[in-house]
């Protein structure tokens, strides 16, 4: 019986070619992307091929860079993405539970090396580092946030927190709430923080007059309030730049 394949001089026969083993037609692509990473840095890259290197590690056996492209594509930019919540992750890209958490993670990270950047230093004097937390924070949410950032008499951040979670257009605000938490941490100012998920950071009629109660009751006990900066993905407003407030 004659045998297939070609034989070889060691007396045995290769494969046919169709069932050797098919080498991915992306064989080579992740190492070549680590590498124009570490000789070039991020700014060399598209945010799709960021997005790559932070998907090779979740999903090793698979060529990434369409679903890279995609998810781009759904959410619009690399922040987007890592700011869209698990369950529009798994919907939009076919993403896993825990591809999608170390998303996430990303994400968190990242919030959490800009809040050092701010913490413990004077907050007037570090401005453009506050705008970038707070838009790493806050501005690709799905609903509106209402965010307080504490200071104490030299103007440095005591704490940041996230008083109240609304819907798409609207949070409830509590002002007497907003200055007993800012007695309660001897705070003597505070800036207001919230998102539009809608995009566009103009100040509402309602966020106006509810900057001026919180000022109103904050004021006699010896409270200032700095600004009310609203953040949205296409920038942010800021009330006393604005001459609002």
């Amino acid at each position: 019986m004659a045998r297939s394949g070609k034989a070889t001089s060691k007396g045995f026969s290769e494969a046919p070619a169709d069932k050797r083993r098919q080498v991915p037609h992306f064989h080579g692509h992740r190492e070549r992307l680590r590498k124009k990473f570490r000789e070039h840095g991020a700014d060399s890259l598209a945010d799709y091929e960021l997005l790559e290197l932070l998907l090779f590690r979740s999903i090793p056996r698979r060529d990434v860079k369409p679903l890279a492209k995609k998810l781009i594509a759904e959410f619009g930019s690399l922040s987007e993405v890592l700011a869209a919540s698990i369950s529009r992750l798994e919907k939009a890209g076919g993403l896993s539970e825990n591809s999608a958490a170390d998303l996430k993670i990303v994400q968190a990270a990242a919030t959490a090396m800009t809040g050092g950047q701010v913490r413990g230093k004077t907050v007037l004097g570090s401005w453009q580092q506050v705008l970038e937390y707070c838009r790493i924070a806050m501005a690709f949410e799905e609903r509106e946030q209402f965010r307080l950032l504490f200071l104490d008499k030299k103007n440095q951040l005591i704490r940041d927190e996230v008083q109240q979670v609304g819907t798409v257009d609207h949070t409830p605000v509590y002002p007497r709430e907003v200055v007993r938490r800012a007695l309660e941490l001897s705070a003597t100012a505070i800036i207001l923080v919230h998102n539009h998920p809608s995009g566009d950071p103009t100040p509402s009629r309602a966020d106006i007059a509810m900057t001026h109660t919180i000022i109103e009751i904050a004021k006699p006990m010896g409270i200032t309030v700095h600004d009310h900066i609203i953040i949205a993905r296409d920038g942010h407003a800021s009330m006393k730049g604005l001459q609002l407030i």
